[in-house]
């Protein structure tokens, strides 16, 4: 398997308890790394008969960590299976209920450069994610696999069920955020794009509009949510963008964005990696004597 393009983390598993912590043994995220996963036997000698012993047997599982560039994140029926299809040639599996996704459904978008961007539709969220209510931690480890996060949500508004508070547009994207954060503290911390979806429905535009004042002054709102639910650091989105998978609205404008954030990134990445080596470099190479004119000075 070639390492290059992949990074894995090698966790040791319990036969008997796949349900237990998994602890992890090392990480493979460069072309060269190793870890020892199990030790070999001694080779045969006289007093063995020349027969070698037995070395170690383990079961392990290989995690992928890194699995596309942008993951979709969002509450069930958003829309994000439809944004897929819309964005790449993926065919997720698209239905008016929830929970039609239940495995990330990787697609590519491609640009006319030849570029492609990988885009993972991960398994819809709901409240009391972070604490495994709906196989919330199963969903929520896709999300730390992927480089950016692209949030989408209804922009009116967001029920599972009959049983369950209506939340608005601004309030699914506080809840995403703080669920994100209660699973893992720097996960927010992830470039992301909003998408605000279904932008063809009636009264979209006036929703939208009072969606952006209150992603302005997020703490004016921050009464509409339970104390509890609140986000402790509001996160700033890159771009956000209206749409309607439904019809097409919006996405050709959606492909720029990505593409800007992701190269965004890039351009970040390789502007530390040449400060890095230039560091490198200037550390390796001893310094000159310099020559002084005049008189020592007397110590």
């Amino acid at each position: 398997m070639m390492l290059s393009a992949l990074r894995m983390r090698v966790l040791g598993v319990n036969s008997t308890d796949y349900s237990s912590s998994i602890p992890s043994i090392g990480e493979l995220n460069t072309e060269g790394d190793r870890v020892l996963v199990a030790r070999g036997g001694q080779g045969g000698s006289y007093h063995s008969e020349f027969l070698p012993s037995k070395g170690q047997t383990r079961q392990i599982r290989l995690d992928l960590k890194l699995i596309a560039d942008l993951g979709l994140v969002g509450f069930p029926n958003a829309g994000k299976s439809s944004l897929l299809t819309a964005l790449s040639h993926a065919k997720p599996q698209i239905a008016s209920y929830a929970f039609t996704t239940l495995r990330p459904e990787i697609g590519k978008v491609m640009y006319e450069d030849h570029k492609q961007i990988s885009v993972a539709d991960l398994p819809g969220l709901i409240e009391g994610a972070h604490m495994n209510r709906g196989m919330g931690h199963q969903f929520l480890k896709h999300v730390e696999r992927t480089r950016q996060l692209l949030f989408v949500v209804d922009v009116c508004g967001f029920q599972l069920a009959s049983k369950t508070p209506f939340r608005s547009a601004f309030e699914a994207v506080q809840l995403l955020i703080k669920e994100l954060e209660l699973y893992k503290e720097d996960l927010p911390c992830k470039p992301a794009v909003l998408v605000v979806n279904k932008m063809d429905l009636p009264d979209a535009e006036d929703k939208l509009t009072e969606l952006q004042e209150q992603l302005l002054n997020p703490h004016e709102f921050s009464h509409l949510l339970p104390d509890d639910m609140v986000p402790k650091n509001n996160m700033v989105f890159r771009h956000v963008v209206p749409i309607s998978a439904a019809t097409g609205f919006g996405i050709a404008h959606l492909k720029t964005c990505i593409r800007q954030s992701l190269d965004k990134d890039a351009s970040m990445a390789t502007e530390s990696l040449h400060c890095d080596r230039l560091q490198a470099l200037r550390g390796a190479v001893p310094a000159k004597n310099t020559l002084t004119w005049g008189p020592t000075a007397s110590v």
